[in-house]
C-alpha cells in the first residue's frame, strides 16, 4: 500500500459540497478508485478508503459530509460488486446510524445508500434483516414524506430479496468462519425452517414481538405488511411463531385506521386457515399411522400364526388378532408413539413431495391464553375454530372462555365493529362459539370408562370411524402445552384420552366448580341473552353431574333463588327448571328449604306476586289439585257442609284465596254447591276481559264437569226445583264459551236432562241477599250464621280490578 491520504483532497471537498451533483461527482471518483484498488486484489487499501468513508463522512458533524459519505458507501458497493460481502460490516453499520438523523435529508440519502447497497450484496444483505427492519419500521411513520418514500422504496426491494431467498440463500462467509451455526433457532420451529441460512426467522422473531406493540397507524401497516409477506414463503413456517406476536395483531383490530384493521383482518384469517390445514395434515398423518401399524400386526399375527401350525402348537386366545382386534396401547408400561409410528418428516427417504402443513409445530395452549383478553373482538372467530379443531385444549379454559363468550351473545360493540356487517358476524360468532363449546362439554365424558386399561378394541377392518379414534383435538394435543403441570399428568397426547394422576384416580380436565362460578356471576349481567344462556348451561352442567354441582350448601341456592325476581320470564323460567331439577335428584331437605325460603321471598317482595299474576296461577294449580287428587276427598266433602261451622270457615278462607282466579272460584263454589254465589259470579264475568286464557280455563273446567268427582253435579240437575241456580251457571258458561267442543259437550248435557218446563222455575235475577241460596236444608244455617256472601262477591271484584290494574301497567311497560 502506498503512503498518503485514502482519498485525495478533491474527492474530499466534493464530499462535503452543499450541492448534490458535486457530491455525486465526488462519489463517482470514489467508484472508480474502489474499483481499481478491488481488481489488483489491494484490500487493504480498499478497507482504508472505506474506513476514512466512515469515520470521516458518514459518522461527521456536517450534515453535508454525512451526505456525501451515504453516496460515497453506495458508489463503494457498487464498485465491489459481488466482493462486498467482505465489506458489509464496515459499510452497513454507519448507513442504519444515519436512519435516525435528525437531518430529513439525511434520513433520505441513508434509504438510498441502503437500496444501492442491497441491490448488489442481495441476500448477503440478509445477515442485517433485524437491523435494517427495525430501522425501516422507524422510518414507515416518518414525518417528512421524501423520507418515507425512500423507505417504502427499500422497503419493496428487501422484501423482494426475502421472498426469493431467506429460505436458501446461505452467506459466503459460513465456510470462511465469518458466520456460525444459528445457535438461537427455536427449538419449537418446525422442521421446514432454514438452517444456517443468511436469514433466521427465530433471530427476527423477537424483534417482531417488540415491535408489534407499536401504537403508531403507518408503523402496523408496515407490520402486517412484512407479516404476511414472511407468511406467504411456505419453507418458514410463520404460523410456528404465531404465540410469540398474536396478542399485538389482534391489538391493531381496534385500530382507528380502517387500511390497518382490514389488513390484519386478512393476515388472521391466513394463519386460522394455515392452522386448521395443519390440523388436517397431522391428522393425516396418524390415519395413515394407525393403518400402517394395524396392517403390520396383521403381518406379524399371521406370520406367527403360520409358526405355530408348522410346530404343532397351540396358539393362545391372547396372542393372535383376530375379528376384534386388540391394539395394545402399553408396550412395557409405556404407550404407542404415533409420532414414532407415523412417517418421519427429518428422514428424508423420498417418500412423496413436501406437503404444506406438515411438520408445522402449533402450540394451542398458549394462543387460547393470549386470545383470552381479546375474546370482545374478532378473537371469537378463532377460539370458534379452535373448539373445532382442540377440543382437548380448549375443555380446562371453558371457565375463562364462558366469561368472555356469554356477555358478548348481546353486546353492543363500541369500537373495531364500525359497519353493520361486521357487527353480525361477531355477534353471530359469539352465538357460534357458545353452542360449539356447549356441545363440546356436553360430549365431553365427566370421567373415563372404568374398565379402561390402555388397551384399544378395534374391529378386524379398517372403517372411518376405527381411524377416528385419534381425533383432530388429539393431534393437536401432541403439540400443545397444557397450562399447568396438573394438566401433563391428565392427558394421553396421543390418544387423546384422560390419564391417571398421581393419587392413581382418574382425573376430569374439566373444572366443575369453576366454571359454575363463572355461570353464576353471569346471572348478575344486564342483558337477558346472558342470563338465559347462564342458566342453560347450568341446566345442562346438572344433567351432566348432578352429584358435582350446585350442592344445597355450595353458595349458589341463594343466587338461584333470587333469580327469580329477574324481569325477564325467560330467565324465571329457567330458573324455575333448574331449581326443579336438582330438587328432584336431591334429598328432601333441598326442596323444603327451598319452599321455605320461596315463601319467604313472597313474602318480603310482594311485587312478585303482583307482576306475574302468580297468585292467579297458583291458585288454578291448587284448584285442579284440589278437584282432581283421590288424597283431599275428604277436603271436598267438608266444602259441601255448609251448613256445618267447619265447612262455612273452610269456604270463606278458600273463597277469598281462589279470588285471584275467576274460573277456579267459581269451580269452588260448584264444589260446595253454592250455585247462587256461582251465578252472581257469572255476572261479572262481563266486567273481565275475556282473554284466551280465561276461555281455556272454562274449556278445562267443562271437562272436569264430566269427570266422577262432579257426578253428584250432573244428578242434581234432575232436580231443577231444588237447584234452580245450577242451570243459569251451567247456562252461563255456555254462553261465555266459543263454538268449540266444550261448547258442544256442554250443550248435549244440558239437553238431555232438560225440558221445556224446567226453565220457568229458576228465579229472576236479584241482588244475592245473604238468606237466598241453596236447598231448603242448609237455607236456615245460613241465615243464622250468615256466610257473608255479598261482602265475597265485593272481595271477589275488588282482587280481581286488582289484577286488571297490574294487567294494564305491565301492557304500558311492554
Amino acid at each position: 500500500m502506498a503512503d498518503g491520504p485514502a482519498l485525495n483532497a478533491q474527492i474530499v471537498r466534493g464530499l462535503q459540497d452543499r450541492l448534490y451533483d458535486k457530491r455525486k461527482a465526488a462519489a463517482l471518483d470514489v467508484e472508480k478508485l474502489i474499483k481499481d484498488h478491488a481488481g489488483s486484489k489491494d484490500v487493504e487499501r480498499v478497507r482504508g478508503i472505506l474506513d476514512t468513508l466512515v469515520q470521516e463522512f458518514a459518522y461527521s458533524v456536517n450534515a453535508n459530509a454525512r451526505n456525501g459519505g451515504l453516496i460515497a458507501l453506495a458508489a463503494a458497493s457498487i464498485a465491489l460488486g459481488q466482493d462486498v460481502a467482505a465489506y458489509l460490516d464496515d459499510i452497513v453499520p454507519p448507513v442504519l446510524a444515519c436512519f435516525a438523523d435528525q437531518d430529513s435529508r439525511v434520513r433520505y440519502y441513508a434509504c438510498e445508500s441502503m437500496y444501492n447497497i442491497a441491490k448488489v450484496a442481495k441476500g448477503e444483505i440478509l445477515r442485517y434483516f433485524n437491523e435494517v427492519f427495525d430501522a425501516m419500521s422507524k422510518l414507515a411513520a416518518d414525518p417528512e414524506l421524501s423520507v418515507k418514500n425512500g423507505a417504502e422504496l427499500l422497503d419493496r426491494l428487501i422484501k423482494d430479496i426475502v421472498a426469493e431467498q431467506s429460505t436458501t440463500y446461505v452467506s459466503i462467509l459460513v465456510s470462511s468462519g465469518g458466520m456460525g451455526d444459528d445457535t438461537d433457532i427455536n427449538s419449537t420451529a418446525p422442521i421446514s425452517t432454514p438452517r444456517n441460512t443468511a436469514f433466521s426467522l427465530p433471530r427476527f422473531i423477537p424483534l417482531l414481538s417488540e415491535r408489534i406493540h407499536v401504537k403508531n397507524p403507518f408503523t402496523r401497516n408496515f407490520l402486517v405488511s412484512w407479516i404476511t409477506v414472511l407468511d406467504s414463503i411456505p419453507d418458514l413456517e410463520l404460523v410456528s411463531f404465531l404465540p410469540d406476536f398474536l396478542d399485538g395483531l389482534l391489538n391493531f383490530l381496534s385500530d382507528q385506521n380502517k387500511d390497518v384493521r382490514y389488513a390484519t383482518l386478512t393476515v388472521l384469517a391466513n394463519f386460522l386457515a394455515e392452522i386448521r390445514e395443519a390440523v388436517e395434515v397431522r391428522e393425516q398423518q396418524k390415519t395413515q399411522a394407525m393403518k400402517s401399524y394395524y396392517v403390520e400386526q396383521q403381518r406379524k399375527t399371521a406370520t406367527a400364526s403360520e409358526t405355530a401350525s408348522d410346530a404343532g402348537e397351540s396358539v393362545k386366545d391372547g396372542d393372535i388378532l383376530e375379528e376384534g382386534l386388540l391394539i395394545k396401547a402399553s408396550v412395557d408400561g409405556n404407550e404407542i408413539n404415533w409420532d414414532a409410528v407415523s412417517i418421519n418428516e427429518s428422514e428424508g427417504k423420498g417418500r412423496g413431495s413436501w406437503v404444506p402443513g406438515q411438520g408445522v409445530v402449533i402450540n394451542y395452549t398458549r394462543i387460547v391464553q393470549i386470545l383470552m383478553p381479546h375474546l370482545s373482538s374478532q378473537a371469537l372467530r378463532w377460539i370458534n375454530e379452535f373448539i373445532l379443531l382442540a377440543k382437548e385444549v380448549i375443555v380446562p379454559f371453558t371457565p375463562q372462555l364462558i366469561a368472555a363468550i356469554l356477555p358478548s351473545l348481546a353486546h353492543s360493540i363500541l369500537h373495531i365493529l364500525f359497519a353493520l356487517n361486521i357487527k353480525i358476524l361477531r355477534l353471530n360468532s359469539a352465538v357460534e362459539a357458545n353452542l360449539n363449546l356447549y356441545k363440546l362439554i356436553f360430549d365431553t365424558p365427566t370421567t373415563p370408562p372404568p374398565a379402561y386399561s390402555g388397551i384399544k378394541e378395534v374391529s378386524s377392518a379398517p372403517t372411518p370411524s376405527m381411524f377416528s379414534a385419534v381425533s383432530l383435538a388429539a393431534s393437536a394435543m401432541i403439540l400443545a402445552s397444557p397450562p399447568n403441570n396438573e394438566l401433563t399428568s391428565q392427558y394421553s397426547p396421543q390418544l387423546g384420552i384422560i390419564k391417571e394422576n398421581n393419587t392413581g384416580l382418574l382425573s376430569d380436565p374439566f373444572d366443575y366448580q369453576l366454571t359454575v362460578e363463572a355461570l353464576m356471576h353471569q346471572l348478575m349481567n344486564d342483558h337477558e341473552e346472558t342470563r338465559v344462556a347462564s342458566l342453560e348451561w347450568l341446566l345442562m352442567l346438572h344433567k351432566k353431574a348432578p352429584k358435582k354441582i350446585l350442592a344445597i350448601d355450595d353458595g349458589t341456592f341463594p343466587a338461584l333463588l333470587k333469580t327469580l325476581s329477574d324481569s325477564s320470564e325467560e330467565v324465571v323460567k329457567r330458573d324455575l327448571q333448574l331449581l326443579a331439577q336438582i330438587s328432584s335428584n336431591s334429598e328432601d331437605e333441598y326442596f323444603t328449604r327451598f319452599m321455605v325460603d320461596l315463601l319467604k321471598l313472597f313474602s318480603t317482595d310482594r311485587r312478585l306476586l303482583e307482576s306475574r299474576e302468580f297468585a292467579s296461577t297458583m291458585v288454578q294449580n291448587l284448584n285442579i289439585i284440589l278437584i282432581t287428587s283421590p288424597e283431599l276427598s275428604g277436603l271436598r266433602k267438608r266444602l259441601k257442609s255448609l251448613e256445618t261451622k267447619d265447612g262455612q270457615t273452610l269456604f270463606t278462607v278458600l273463597y277469598k284465596s281462589w279470588s285471584h282466579n275467576p274460573v277456579s272460584t267459581f269451580s269452588l263454589c260448584l264444589l260446595a254447591q253454592a250455585y247462587e254465589q256461582a251465578a252472581n259470579l257469572l255476572q261479572s264475568f262481563a266486567e273481565l276481559d275475556i282473554t284466551v286464557n280465561l276461555l281455556i280455563q272454562i274449556d278445562k273446567l267443562v271437562q272436569l264437569l264430566e269427570s266422577p268427582v262432579f257426578t253428584y253435579l250432573r244428578l242434581q240437575l234432575l232436580e231443577p226445583e231444588k237447584h234452580p241456580h245450577l242451570f243459569k251457571c251451567l247456562y252461563g258458561v255456555l254462553m261465555l264459551l266459543p263454538q268449540s267442543s266444550a261448547f258442544a259437550t256442554l250443550r248435549n248435557r244440558l239437553n238431555s236432562v232438560s225440558s221445556m218446563g224446567f226453565l220457568h222455575l229458576i228465579p229472576k235475577t236479584n241482588p244475592p241477599p245473604d238468606t237466598k241460596s241453596r236447598s231448603s236444608k242448609t237455607a236456615a244455617v245460613v241465615k243464622e250464621d250468615g256466610i257473608k256472601w255479598q261482602e265475597l262477591l265485593i272481595h271477589f271484584r275488588a282482587v280481581q280490578a286488582k289484577h286488571e290494574k297490574s294487567r294494564k301497567q305491565c301492557d304500558y311497560f311492554y
